[in-house]
């Protein structure tokens, strides 16, 4: 295993990061673009500064990473493939106080769709997971700091689930597998939720 510490938001450090993955594997075939951050704000709470940062790793990330690999992907002339991870607020919103990361997740998911469109005939498919509540570190951890998601509004969201828990990680690795395979070798475009059932209620 291999890792590079990189800024997403950067195109330099994005640019060291594909050629780093180049260089020691000889290619590149998938791409998942999985930062994010979500610092918890209401409106009238919510600085540009933060708002800025979410859009740039959110947002400028995914863009900056696939067109990146989009050009070694052309290059190498054999297709690939590119998963994007939304959210369900990519469709609905899921609590007060995450507008900024609302948004992003929104343009991401048209981005996905647009850049599907454009990079079919190159045999790049390019997908999304919209995942629901995961049990991640942002996700356990809350000091009450400003920014952190407040216990009772996770206990509540968690209350409203069908599926009545956190998804794991795993959860959501098995379907970037699935969309990373042959398996989806007729999507392009798509985005698989999963989320528990969150979006039944």
């Amino acid at each position: 295993m291999e890792s590079v510490v990189a800024d997403v938001g950067d195109e330099y450090d994005v640019r060291d990061v594909v050629d780093a993955a180049v260089r020691l594997f000889g290619g590149v075939d998938i791409l998942v673009n999985n930062a994010g951050i979500y610092p918890s704000a209401p409106l009238a709470r919510l600085s540009a500064p933060t708002f800025d940062r979410v859009v740039s790793v959110n947002l400028r990330g995914v863009y900056l990473f696939t067109q990146r690999v989009t050009e070694q992907l052309k290059a190498q002339g054999h297709g690939g493939h590119i998963i994007n991870v939304t959210s369900i607020d990519a469709l609905h919103p899921s609590m007060v106080g995450l507008a900024a990361y609302d948004a992003t997740k929104h343009g991401v998911w048209g981005f996905t769709e647009n850049v599907a469109l454009e990079l079919a005939p190159f045999g790049i498919q390019v997908n999304a997971v919209a995942p629901g509540g995961i049990n991640t570190p942002g996700t356990q951890v809350s000091t009450g700091a400003e920014g952190d998601l407040d216990p009772a509004v996770m206990e509540a969201f968690l209350a409203t689930l069908p599926m009545r828990r956190m998804g794991d990680p795993d959860d959501i690795g098995k379907v970037v597998l699935f969309l990373a395979s042959d398996m989806a070798s007729y999507m392009t475009g798509s985005q698989v939720i999963v989320d528990g059932g969150a979006l039944l209620r």
